[in-house]
């Protein structure tokens, strides 16, 4: 194993100190601190198909995410693979949880729609990657399509994304909340927002889980020793698509954590790549 590569299972300490290149442009979607998105370009003409990422940290800002996010990033972008790496309001930031960190997702894809008139980036060919609480954001942007008219969340001519690779991802907010609150110690309240007379069902536009079928391609991704998100989680999730008739396949990392599942110096890693690539269409 060579110096640079990470020992499985991987720690949060060894996730925590992940880094990677520094992004070729740092773009706004709003005026808070965490309303912004990186952009790597990889070296050529293009177009480049693109991949959305957005990270984890149970939806707080204690674990990180988009720095340790450029790991990936940069080893996406030497594979020509453009990346759209994106942050976002938190539950423990002004306007985060529902429906800001939503809204903020919406107003993300918006902006990559606008600076792919700038760089060549071929957004027919794209996929949305997400880390834990991140791949449940992934997943629910594949949902947006059943989201209620009358949601806040509801956003017309949404960038589509119909393929995504969810890492550890923590998507189903209704079957999982026990487990969110062991693993995040989150309350369904913070993602969801609280029941009214207008909102009876808080995951009517929250919970992908609900949002089916959307038409989505997913490829579920888990660590082996993922205590996180274990592997019954991602299991669970795809028959439950299956069923909803959507497409969903898993792939467990063998002796990795939740921490494996995001680096581009794990033993893990080709088993990562591999479900990424294989979402990226050929040029037409």
């Amino acid at each position: 194993m060579s110096a640079n590569l990470h020992a499985a299972p991987m720690t949060l300490t060894d996730y925590m100190a992940l880094s990677g290149p520094a992004p070729d442009a740092t773009l706004r979607y709003g005026a808070a601190p965490s309303q912004y998105a990186e952009l790597f370009v990889p070296p050529g003409k293009g177009p480049f198909p693109v991949a959305v990422l957005v990270h984890g940290g149970c939806w707080t800002k204690e674990y990180g995410g988009i720095t340790q996010f450029r790991n990936m990033a940069g080893a996406l972008a030497a594979r020509g693979i453009a990346v759209w790496n994106v942050e976002y309001r938190r539950v423990d930031e002004a306007g985060g949880g529902y429906p800001g960190t939503y809204q903020d997702m919406n107003a993300a894809l918006d902006l990559l729609a606008r600076t792919a008139r700038d760089y060549p980036l071929d957004l027919d060919r794209l996929v949305a990657v997400g880390h834990s609480a991140g791949g449940q954001l992934v997943q629910w942007l594949a949902a947006r399509p059943c989201i209620p008219a009358s949601s806040p969340l509801f956003h017309a001519d949404a960038v589509p994304v119909r393929r995504v690779v969810s890492l550890g991802g923590l998507a189903d907010l209704r079957r999982e909340s026990a487990l969110l609150k062991t693993s995040c110690d989150r309350d369904i309240a913070e993602l969801a927002g609280t029941p009214s007379a207008t909102r009876p069902d808080v995951f009517a536009d929250t919970n992908a889980g609900d949002l089916m079928p959307n038409g989505s391609r997913t490829i579920l991704v888990t660590g082996e020793l993922d205590t996180i998100s274990p592997p019954r989680v991602a299991h669970d999730f795809a028959a439950h698509a299956h069923a909803a008739g959507d497409a969903a396949e898993v792939v467990i990392l063998p002796g990795a954590s939740h921490y494996d599942e995001v680096a581009a110096t794990s033993a893990s890693w080709p088993l990562v790549l591999r479900a990424i690539e294989s979402m990226l269409p050929a040029p037409r």
